[in-house]
């Protein structure tokens, strides 16, 4: 299935946008709604917490929301104790509905603590409902009659915009008139719905070998799905690296992300597809090696045995990603993290890759399919990295590069 967190900041709009998603047929669950359920009277969590705070916590046997809320969020060591009864409570009955929810759903969690808790790469795709500070006190004084005080110390307990941000993957901007935010997710479904398709029928998302200018928010898409491939793989990774032109900073690339996932042997990287596909990147069969390089041996390196590894890709449509699943020490893998550092170091590389990169692409300009795009852009630039990647192995020995 595919899974989807939903966050944002109290009053930001979250349950518009899983209404809106639950009417267009996502398993919505919803993170509040079971935090209520699981300290309802007679409870193993609604005596845990009279236990810890009290029973003036109580109204009628219930749990009195704002006598709790005036013990728990005054300070972080209380937060940390509420945290520590409800979190577990909830974990356990999330995990039920979600196993419970058929094979083949998008499942939205509506989790407004998803940042706080970094939870984010136990999802495929974060989605954050933002909305300006001042309008979000508004709303909840206005619409909810909270009082302004309760307010503001409920939003200073939660993330900060610019942490929310830095973990969303798609960031919904609620700060329009009504019905704007309706039009955003209808969109966003589109492309849930065909990412939801395409992990079950193993479909990757390529794209044609069109150079875009650099792009500042890389690095932090990067991070993210760095540590989304670190939280998929587990131990049997030994490293997960931002690999390929995206990587280096101010370089002219294909909007495709690159990543390399270091592993003992091809056998780990083979026992590693399906949870990788599963994780909506699948593997593609069809590319089972790199070219050596350079293409002539100097000491062994171009034995093509090297040279082998997966290969993987992404099946959401709205960020293409490429990942090589490469064997710790061979020479691709040495040669990926060498390559990227070398041209971040060396403006001169860089300036001619850059030049190979544009003519490359220009003679794909043109082409009638994507796989003729892509061989055309290949076969443009692999005579430059023969010389190169004896020019990259003289600046690490140089430098005296270690993999960091």
């Amino acid at each position: 299935m595919l899974r989807i967190g939903l966050t944002g900041g109290i009053g930001a709009g979250k349950s518009t946008v899983s209404r809106i998603l639950g009417e267009l047929g996502a398993v919505i669950v919803d993170a509040d709604k079971i935090a209520r359920e699981v300290v309802e009277p007679g409870t193993p969590g609604l005596a845990a917490l009279v236990a810890e705070f009290g029973n003036d916590i109580l109204a009628d046997g219930e749990l009195d929301r704002p006598a709790l809320a005036a013990k728990a969020f005054g300070d972080d060591e209380a937060r940390g104790r509420l945290n520590a009864i409800v979190h577990p409570l909830i974990g356990s009955r999330t995990n039920a509905i979600v196993d419970s929810a058929p094979a083949d759903s998008v499942v939205l969690q509506d989790i407004p603590l998803l940042v706080e808790g970094r939870m984010g790469p136990l999802f495929h795709l974060v989605v954050v409902v933002h909305v300006e500070a001042q309008e979000r006190v508004r709303r909840l004084v206005e619409l909810r009659g909270m009082p302004e005080a309760d307010a503001r110390a409920r939003m200073a307990a939660q993330a900060t915009d610019e942490q929310r941000r830095a973990a969303a993957d798609v960031w919904l901007d609620n700060n329009g008139p009504e019905g704007d935010l309706d039009v955003e997710v209808r969109v966003l479904w589109e492309r849930l719905t065909r990412y939801a398709e395409n992990i079950r029928t193993a479909t990757v998302v390529r794209t044609p070998p069109v150079l875009v200018p650099a792009d500042p928010s890389w690095p932090d898409q990067a991070r993210r799905l760095t540590d989304r491939l670190r939280a998929v793989c587990g131990a049997a990774a030994v490293r997960v690296d931002h690999i390929g032109s995206t990587a280096v900073p101010g370089l002219d690339a294909k909007d495709v992300l690159d990543f390399q996932v270091t592993v003992p042997s091809l056998a780990v990287a083979d026992e590693l597809a399906g949870t990788l596909a599963a994780a909506g990147f699948p593997r593609v069969e069809s590319v089972t090696a790199d070219d050596p390089k350079p293409a002539y041996d100097i000491g062994g390196e171009a034995d093509p045995a090297l040279w082998d590894k997966r290969f993987h890709a992404a099946a959401d449509p709205g960020r293409p990603v490429e990942v090589h699943v490469r064997v710790d020490g061979w020479p691709g893998q040495r040669f990926a993290l060498v390559f990227r550092d070398w041209l971040t170091a060396d403006p001169q590389a860089r300036a001619e890759y850059l030049a190979v990169k544009r003519a490359a692409a220009a003679q794909a300009l043109g082409a009638p399919d994507l796989a003729t795009a892509a061989d055309r852009y290949a076969t443009a630039t692999t005579p430059w990295f023969d010389g190169a990647a004896v020019r990259a192995e003289q600046w690490a020995r140089d430098a005296g590069w270690t993999a960091g």
